[in-house]
């Protein structure tokens, strides 16, 4: 009986000390089961590291889609115009400049009153005085003829003249100042000598002053 119950302790003695897995001793560190996890029906993690391949096209017909392009849409209420009315802006006329659709007058028309109130000077005025004014009148006439003066100035000399042969002194004067303005590239080398020959003129008949042409 005493042996039985020494035979019975050791037993519960062993079996005390390897409970659990019989092939590991008490002192071993425990395993888990990773497939017992697998198998559970717990949430599953997304696997984001996964590579998603591109969806091949199969046939010779296939292509890309292209995107598609948005138009833009007119506000409401608004339709756009019809294509057939749009019509281009017209084109104004252009409006000719003083002197620009008149003849052209000639040198010689314009050369005789300067030369005439030159020789009339010369009775009373200095030779040197009067042979600049010539020399001016000379390069005024090669400027004319080698096309270097504009259709205003050949214009503006026209009616100046025809004021010198009228002994309208203001009148021609006026049109002299307004030339040194207007257009002294072209005038400033000879327009000196017109206007010292109107200075003397006028010295001559200082009682012609008024104006006979108002039209001019």
């Amino acid at each position: 009986m005493a042996r039985y119950g020494m035979q019975r302790s050791a037993l519960t003695h062993n079996v005390a000390f390897c409970a659990g897995n019989q092939e590991h001793g008490w002192n071993d560190p425990p395993q888990f089961s990773y497939g017992s996890q697998k198998d559970s029906g717990g949430p599953k993690r997304n696997i984001l590291n996964k590579r998603v391949h591109a969806p091949q096209f199969t046939g010779s017909g296939a292509e890309m889609p292209s995107p598609s392009v948005a138009m833009p849409t007119p506000p409401r209420g608004m339709n756009p115009p019809p294509m057939d009315s749009i019509t281009p802006p017209s084109v104004c006329p252009k409006t000719p400049s003083d002197g620009k659709m008149e003849t052209e007058p000639s040198f010689e028309d314009v050369q005789e009153p300067l030369y005439g109130a030159l020789n009339a000077c010369r009775h009373t005025v200095k030779k040197q005085i009067c042979d600049d004014v010539e020399r001016r009148l000379k390069l005024f006439e090669d400027m004319w003829k080698s096309g270097k003066l504009s259709h205003l100035v050949k214009h503006r000399m026209h009616r100046l003249s025809q004021d010198l042969k009228r002994k309208n002194w203001d009148a021609a004067d006026e049109i002299h100042r307004g030339l040194m303005v207007d257009h002294v590239a072209e005038v400033s080398q000879w327009m000196v000598g017109v206007k010292r020959l109107i200075a003397e003129a006028r010295s001559l008949n200082p009682e012609q002053n008024i104006c006979t042409d108002p039209g001019s």
